[in-house]
């Protein structure tokens, strides 16, 4: 009779390393599995209900809940917004828009990295923590007080602008008084504040995520460097720059999901959705889903199109990563 011991032996001679390797390896697949439930629930499944509304016509809160039916149009709806000269507008908007404040939020955040790392330890991490505070403030917040500062009665802007000399202040902007005036109907000039409330949110972000990086940038190269006769400007793009590339690839991508899909910043300084022309994509998508007559299936379709660009501008990234980790 075979005995305990001697049938456990034979199973575990039974197992081979191969199906060992292969049972411990679900191990870490098991692990995510409660990552993947809660992404699933809180992305996926609503990102997966704004493409199927996408091809319906929506026009009813009575049809979301059930009550009525859901008229089929196919690809209606994105062929009535591309086909519409004013998206192509909206994404201009977006665009630029994008552009302008990645180069921005870069550059200041990069600037502002390199000072810290010059700094001392105790000072840099004052200044750190007072740049932080922009971050850490909610966007909401950090706009409406951006709204007081350009108010246009008693905002700090016109006061200060109130307080220049009239002889000066009528030949240079053509006018004395600026109470009453409106910082946010001209859209260039909305653009301009909509920059600066965004870029001063976004850049503490930049700044200690390029400190982060300078850390780990070899002393030794950057003396070497220093030694051959280079400066700081000649140093930061022969040495800094292409150790930091990867983190600065991540940083603009980062910064281009951002600030295509800035809304809360544009629909508190616009106060809602009814300064057309200054539109991009976000509060496009909200205007047309939720603004009197309703058109969720139009909302639907304009976010599905921003989200398409922004997969378009990741894929593109990690596509420049594996090639470049190929070439290495």
């Amino acid at each position: 009779m075979t005995t305990l011991t001697e049938a456990t032996g034979t199973t575990a001679a039974r197992e081979t390393p191969a199906r060992r390797r292969r049972r411990v390896d679900l191990l870490p697949y098991l692990l995510l599995l409660p990552c993947l439930a809660i992404i699933a629930v809180l992305l996926l499944w609503p990102l997966g209900q704004v493409v199927m509304m996408s091809f319906f016509k929506l026009d009813s809160v009575r049809q979301l809940r059930g009550d009525r039916e859901w008229p089929w149009v196919g690809l209606g709806n994105y062929a009535q917004i591309l086909g519409d000269p004013f998206f192509r507008t909206v994404l201009r908007n977006t665009v630029l828009f994008a552009v302008a404040n990645v180069a921005l939020t870069m550059i200041l955040g990069t600037l502002v990295g390199l000072l810290l790392n010059r700094l001392g330890r105790k000072m840099a991490t004052f200044v750190a923590s007072c740049v932080m505070l922009a971050w850490a403030t909610p966007a909401l917040t950090g706009t409406i007080v951006w709204k007081w500062i350009f108010d246009d009665t008693s905002g700090l802007v016109t006061w200060l602008f109130n307080k220049l000399p009239d002889g000066l202040s009528t030949t240079l902007f053509g006018r004395s008084d600026w109470t009453g005036y409106g910082w946010f109907n001209d859209p260039l000039l909305f653009f301009a504040i909509l920059t600066l409330v965004v870029v001063w949110h976004s850049f503490p972000f930049i700044a200690v995520s390029v400190l982060a990086g300078l850390k780990s940038v070899p002393s030794e190269l950057q003396e070497a460097a220093r030694v051959d006769g280079a400066g700081p400007w000649r140093v930061f793009w022969s040495v800094t720059f292409p150790t930091l590339r990867p983190v600065f690839g991540i940083l603009v991508v980062l910064s281009t999901i951002w600030d295509f899909k800035v809304f809360t910043q544009q629909f508190v300084l616009a106060g809602g959705t009814q300064d057309r022309p200054t539109f991009m994509l976000s509060i496009y998508s909200y205007a047309e889903a939720f603004s009197p007559p309703p058109k969720y299936g139009l909302g639907s379709a304009i976010a599905v199109i921003l989200t398409l660009i922004l997969l378009v501008v990741t894929g593109v990234y990690v596509r420049m990563v594996l090639r470049q980790e190929d070439e290495s």
